[in-house]
């Protein structure tokens, strides 16, 4: 089996288990996070709904130009920044963490922190 799409599907395997057990609804939604290579995007999501109520990633446009490099832990420290703020705009004060499979630590620790420092309850 090609190491790529082992790495994948353990990453896969671990997001089903954790969503599992954690949805978002309308009074706490779900934060969900996704990296990649070279970027990183955070949602708020109402799972009752289906609705994608907030987003921000490095390509959002408050972002993009501050930033040289997209894909580190400043980075992600700005993305965890945005979305809290966006979403105390929408009056979301609490969320679900989802990390998407991925390990709670680096990037996705990063995002996690700046969130919670702007006032985001997990």
């Amino acid at each position: 089996m090609d190491p790529s799409k082992a790495k994948y599907r353990a990453r896969h395997k671990r997001q089903k288990r954790v969503r599992k057990k954690i949805a978002g609804t309308s009074e706490r939604p779900r934060l969900s996070v996704f990296k990649s290579l070279k970027h990183i995007y955070a949602q708020i999501i109402d799972d009752e709904a289906g609705n994608t109520l907030i987003a921000a990633s490095t390509q959002s446009p408050e972002l993009k130009d501050n930033l040289s490099i997209r894909s580190n832990i400043s980075a992600a420290e700005q993305v965890g920044t945005l979305i809290a703020r966006r979403a105390k705009e929408h009056q979301i004060e609490s969320v679900v963490f989802d990390r998407g499979g991925n390990l709670y630590h680096g990037r996705i620790k990063a995002l996690a922190d700046a969130a919670r420092e702007e006032g985001l309850r997990f």
